[in-house]
């Protein structure tokens, strides 16, 4: 199992400013769908709880917040509550908070994988390209069929070029079926693609978006086939067909953001963090996973980490 578990001595990516440290006594976070989901919703969950532990502040949640005129409500709610530090657990939530940070100057608003910025606003990105390009060597090296799928939920995601970067540099031979399916959660539709990749002899699977994800673990597992897990180590729900997870510690990194902010140490930006900084790891292996595969693939993340260069940049 790899390394880099902990969070420890981020470069300073962040940029600072001088500053009395301030307690964050506040802090709320709005999510797309539930805390429950086992997979996006609850890691970020696990984060807020981390924090309320850590800084002993005052936590907030609500759940089901998708639209504009639903996150103006939660945050006028949550400002009238005192709350300092909105988290928009999300991408979607950039947009949204891009059009109303500038009314609540006071509210240090965050959200995760984003373009936009604001003195008030910052947006923490996983640079997943590279989490996606060994998940893709590992389901090249492992496919017996020659044959492999990624279930995305959007074309911008980077470890989708990254896995199709990774089985093509593992396995020249392999063909790399990518479908698309336009949300993070639409269990049904990704199911459906999952059975056309099926019938089309894919026998690893990389189903990388949140609510979905489980169900396709669980079918693959079902019909005998291999998958990786996304976001969370997903063995738990996948057994050993599941060769291993791509997680990303989004837990961590909201830890280490209100860290920051009580030194008085972020401001806003758009700011990129990876294996580098231990909020994406891979997960446990599975046991049908050779152990010269799996040191293999250890050397490699520990030499990108020194390099920041992927093998097939070296």
């Amino acid at each position: 199992m790899l390394l880099f578990l902990m969070l420890i001595g981020l470069p300073l990516l962040i940029s600072c400013q001088q500053g009395d440290s301030n307690k964050v006594e506040r802090v709320g976070m709005l999510i797309e769908h539930t805390i429950n989901d086992q997979t996006w919703g609850s890691r970020g969950y696990h984060g807020l709880l981390d924090i309320e532990e850590e800084f002993d502040s005052e936590i907030f949640f609500r759940e089901g917040v998708q639209t504009q005129q639903q996150v103006n409500v939660a945050v006028e709610e949550l400002s009238n509550q005192g709350v300092q530090v909105i988290i928009g657990h999300s991408s979607n939530y950039g947009e949204f908070f891009n059009q109303l940070h500038s009314s609540y100057p006071d509210i240090e608003f965050i959200y995760v994988n984003g373009g936009y910025s604001g003195d008030n606003l910052i947006s923490l990105n996983f640079n997943s390209l590279a989490m996606g390009f060994f998940a893709g060597m590992l389901a090249g090296d492992m496919s017996e069929n020659d044959h492999v799928g990624v279930l995305a939920a959007f074309e911008w995601q980077p470890e989708v070029e990254g896995f199709y970067e990774g089985v093509l540099y593992q396995n020249q031979e392999a063909e790399v079926d990518v479908r698309y399916v336009n949300s993070w959660d639409e269990s049904e539709v990704a199911l459906n693609y999952y059975q056309q990749m099926l019938n089309n002899n894919v026998d690893v699977v990389y189903p990388a978006g949140d609510a979905y994800s489980l169900a396709v673990v669980e079918a693959a597992m079902n019909d005998g086939i291999h998958s990786i897990g996304y976001v969370n180590d997903q063995q738990p729900h996948g057994g050993q067909s599941v060769l291993t997870s791509t997680q990303q510690h989004v837990d961590k990194l909201y830890v280490y953001a209100i860290e920051q902010l009580t030194k008085g140490e972020l401001t806003g930006g758009i700011y990129n963090f990876g294996f580098a900084e231990g909020v994406i790891t891979i997960g446990p292996y599975s046991e049908q996973v050779p152990e010269a595969t799996v040191q293999h693939l250890d050397q490699l993340i520990e030499e990108y980490v020194e390099t920041g260069l992927l093998p097939h940049q070296s």
